[in-house]
């Protein structure tokens, strides 16, 4: 069975007429009917059967079409997908991040890339420190922006992009509202505003209040920056995010006060899986975030 038998069978049974598909692949009418006879006899089966000037398929025909035509459309898929991979300027990026990264640091880099790479596509999957780095390993994105940057993994590698400082926000009329920094034990006593267990920033703080010397306690967790941030500015408690979910908007605003002792960052990277070539595109980019982050 031949690529070209199944091409030939496709475009007949679209037209109904064996002169119409030859003339449109611009190929003989006989070389079209003898293609068609071989794929036939290679089955075992009748593809077609003659009704008037017309080929109509037959009811076996018509399974082998619904089949052929997936066939068909996904190697023709997988060869555009190798063009793009050979391609940095007309390829698709499949990136991950975590949605701490995606109000401010996300758009910026790609926004920035475009502007000399236009016709590169991005597909975004946003995750949590753990999916991002199965995503990776099983192939499903081809890079990741996460944080903590892991040094060292089984299956994935990668370079250190940035560390970045963790502020304490507070509601804007509590006491402390006015400091320009303070210890994190004098927030020891306070409710604190924590993402859920899944989410390392979570474990950051945790290590943070315990090298200060307190447990704290979660009144609220939550699994977007936007809702900390939220539900601080309300009142309902203490909490860190890092500088970058600190961007403001809205009206409702927590304050802002840098934390000395201990002072709490957490590191970016981007990782991609081990042992692996990134395509053209993707590896473009790579490069692009290396001189970015410089």
């Amino acid at each position: 069975m031949e690529l070209r038998q199944l091409q030939y069978f496709v475009k007949v049974a679209r037209k109904q007429h064996v002169t119409q598909a030859a003339e449109e692949m611009h190929v003989a009418q006989s070389a079209v009917s003898r293609q068609i006879h071989l794929l036939e006899e290679e089955l075992g089966v009748n593809l077609f059967v003659q009704k008037g000037r017309n080929l109509h398929l037959t009811s076996v025909g018509h399974l082998f079409l619904s089949r052929i035509e997936g066939i068909l459309t996904d190697l023709e898929r997988a060869v555009g997908e190798m063009h793009e991979f050979l391609d940095p300027e007309a390829g698709e990026i499949r990136i991950g991040f975590p949605h701490s990264l995606v109000i401010n640091l996300l758009p910026a880099v790609v926004a920035s890339f475009k502007k000399d790479h236009p016709n590169v596509k991005f597909r975004l999957r946003q995750g949590t420190y753990t999916s991002l780095i199965r995503d990776v390993t099983k192939g499903e994105i081809d890079l990741a922006f996460i944080s903590p940057f892991p040094e060292s993994h089984e299956h994935v590698t990668g370079e250190l992009l940035l560390t970045e400082e963790l502020y304490a926000i507070i509601p804007a009329n509590h006491i402390l509202a006015d400091y320009t920094s303070i210890r994190l034990e004098q927030l020891k006593h306070e409710n604190f505003v924590m993402f859920s267990e899944e989410y390392t920033l979570r474990s950051i703080v945790m290590e943070a209040c315990l090298k200060a010397g307190f447990v704290p306690k979660i009144e609220f967790e939550g699994e977007e920056t936007d809702t900390i941030r939220g539900l601080v500015a309300a009142g309902m408690g203490v909490s860190l995010l890092p500088a970058m979910a600190l961007i403001e908007g809205g009206q409702m605003q927590p304050a802002k006060i840098r934390v000395t002792d201990p002072q709490v960052t957490r590191t970016v990277g981007l990782i991609s899986r081990k042992g692996e070539k990134l395509p053209l595109v993707a590896e473009v980019f790579r490069r692009f975030l290396q001189e970015y982050f410089q």
